[in-house]
């Protein structure tokens, strides 16, 4: 309901600062500006953008069905086994819901979004099992709900995927400081959700796993800051490929010791990669059209304008400002900020560091309003507590940490 009315915002606020231009600045191109952004725009979402997606998409859900298929998701969930048992201690050892918790954020990490989401409902239905009061959530319901909305990914197809339909030289340089800043908004989500519910943080599982991944992504921060910058850009670029070639040999090999069939099990996931391709059409056409209006209006330089000039009594570069929209549409939806950051690097370039941000923005968070009501909304869940604001205290962790990471790699 909110996207909604922030999707009608874009045309009625574009539609009365148009007006005000025309009637009192005399100017008589900004609605032939604004209908020749939308022509331009609805052609962008399909021929620029959803086609070249469908080889991208294909392929990487084709490798995803091979890795889910030769037991990787499995793999991730006995690895965390011991962390989740100490954040959902009012989950009993070996109850349903344990398994479910941890096929979801495995699922999560890998970027199986289709499996996940399902995986994730049907943990919330075993977490409400357990839940005393059927119409508020429970601490474990909230602990599950925070991590999932905090977003931590290992691989982030759909926004490789958009570099490379927009360009980008390599598609795949925002991985690291993707996983850097979610791996901070993670972490934060947990910090947050384990105050409020008195968790104790200092349990030797959770200091070992968070201190243990802390301090190998510290030490690769610490090694590439100790490289020149443009070292530093091609290291991180190489590293993020092999990294993301070698996801592939693990899914393989997997595949041949379970003796699957490799190529029907790509076929399998590539045909659902081809449908989500085309399912994410009406999504963007309907928000970059919006976008593009709002734009040609004049009214997104009002809205950036605004920020600058409150940011500026706080920080002296402002170069992060004009990619703020896709982390403030983020939190509300994912086809919405998905939108938001194709228009930027389409206004900026897939590889400017405006484009480049957008894009660890998208990549550091989930939606946090759709993912709470779909949630707690399928097992009849009415009082979420803290679940909100923890949820979204983890997204401007997340921002922040984006925002960090961005000029660490990509910044002058």
């Amino acid at each position: 309901m909110l996207l909604n009315y922030i999707w009608i915002g874009f045309f009625l606020l574009a539609c009365a600062v148009g007006l005000l231009k025309l009637t009192i600045s005399g100017n008589y191109e900004v609605f032939p500006a604004m209908m020749q952004a939308l022509f331009d725009m609805a052609e962008l979402s399909v021929t620029g953008i959803a086609l070249p997606l469908v080889g991208a998409f294909a392929f990487w859900m084709g490798m995803m069905r091979i890795g889910e298929e030769g037991g990787a998701v499995k793999i991730l969930a006995k690895i965390v086994n011991p962390l989740f048992g100490a954040i959902f201690p009012d989950v009993p050892k070996n109850h349903p819901a344990q398994g479910a918790i941890m096929m979801n954020f495995s699922a999560n990490m890998l970027g199986l979004d289709n499996s996940a989401t399902p995986l994730g409902l049907k943990a919330m239905q075993h977490l409400q099992a357990l839940n005393p009061s059927k119409e508020s959530a429970s601490n474990s319901q909230i602990m599950f709900l925070v991590l999932n909305t905090s977003g931590l990914t290992l691989i982030p197809v759909g926004v490789m995927a958009m570099r490379a339909a927009n360009g980008a030289v390599n598609p795949t340089d925002i991985f690291i400081p993707i996983l850097l800043a979610t791996f901070c908004s993670s972490v934060g989500g947990l910090i947050v959700a384990g105050l409020f519910q008195k968790i104790n943080l200092l349990n030797k599982y959770i200091l070992g796993y968070i201190g243990g991944a802390a301090a190998f992504l510290g030490l690769l921060v610490w090694w590439l800051i100790g490289l020149p910058q443009e070292k530093m850009k091609l290291v991180s670029e190489v590293l993020s490929a092999c990294t993301l070639f070698g996801f592939i040999c693990w899914f393989l090999v997997l595949g041949l010791i379970k003796k699957i069939d490799l190529f029907s099990s790509f076929i399998d996931g590539a045909k659902e990669g081809f449908s989500v391709a085309v399912r994410i059409i009406p999504y963007l056409v309907a928000m970059l059209c919006a976008i593009g209006v709002f734009r040609a209006a004049g009214c997104m330089d009002y809205l950036l304008d605004g920020l600058k000039w409150i940011a500026a009594f706080f920080v002296t570069d402002l170069g992060f400002i004009d990619s703020l929209p896709t982390a403030f549409m983020k939190p509300l939806s994912g086809s919405g900020a998905r939108a938001m950051m194709v228009e930027s690097m389409q206004q900026f370039g897939a590889d400017s560091f405006k484009g480049r941000l957008s894009c660890v923005f998208q990549g550091t968070t989930e939606t946090t309003f759709y993912v709470l009501t779909v949630y707690f909304g399928s097992v009849g869940i009415k009082k979420y507590r803290h679940a909100l604001s923890a949820g979204l205290l983890a997204d401007l962790i997340g921002i922040i940490a984006a925002i960090l990471v961005a000029y660490l790699f990509f910044g002058n």
